[in-house]
């Protein structure tokens, strides 16, 4: 091979990895774009305090967040974090709340809505291996209750069985695939 075709052959696997970098780790953002709104957060941790992590046995340093990382297709964020955990692992209950919504969705498989007792916060966990026997809609559940396992199911990779988990602030009246998504990492590593 001849040194101009190399150099060609070292150009294009250049460009190959600033495509590859762009496509998967930046994400453009308008300079005319509003900031987020830091409100909902504060919102939501003047109501109940820091959020205990969703998983049993996961600390808050081993959390990452992923809130704004764009999906596989780049055209949607990700407006929720992944806590990666052993398929099985015990889904617990953030806060106080009411299970608004058992739901299976292509997307999210088997996915829980659990509601805030002001009806002002959402709180939805996704691609569940399973129910706990007995829970179901309308149930009151206790902060820290057992809830669900930690699975694959839906769209989820099975070679990383985790929990997608989102809040959303909302009001009162809202049904339970409306509001406005909020960033669940810093409710859920906040110093306690």
């Amino acid at each position: 091979m001849n040194l101009r075709a190399r150099r060609w052959g070292w150009v294009a696997v250049a460009l190959l990895a600033c495509v590859a970098f762009a496509h998967f780790c930046v994400r453009i953002v308008p300079a005319d774009a509003p900031a987020g709104d830091p409100a909902p957060v504060q919102e939501a941790v003047d109501r109940g305090g820091a959020l205990i992590v969703p998983v049993a046995g996961v600390s808050p340093a081993a959390l990452t967040d992923t809130f704004t990382q764009a999906r596989a297709s780049g055209a949607r964020r990700h407006d929720a974090i992944d806590i990666m955990a052993p398929r099985g692992s015990p889904v617990i209950a953030v806060a106080d709340g009411r299970i608004e919504k058992i739901f299976w969705s292509e997307a999210g498989g088997r996915t829980l809505y659990l509601r805030s007792p002001d009806r002002r916060t959402l709180y939805y966990y996704a691609h569940l291996d399973s129910y706990v026997p007995g829970v179901r809609e309308g149930q009151t559940v206790r902060r820290g209750q057992w809830i669900a396992r930690v699975g694959s199911s839906g769209n989820a990779d099975p070679a990383g069985p985790h929990l997608h988990f989102a809040v959303h602030i909302m009001t009162p009246d809202e049904p339970w695939h409306g509001g406005r998504p909020v960033n669940p990492y810093p409710l859920l590593t906040r110093a306690r």
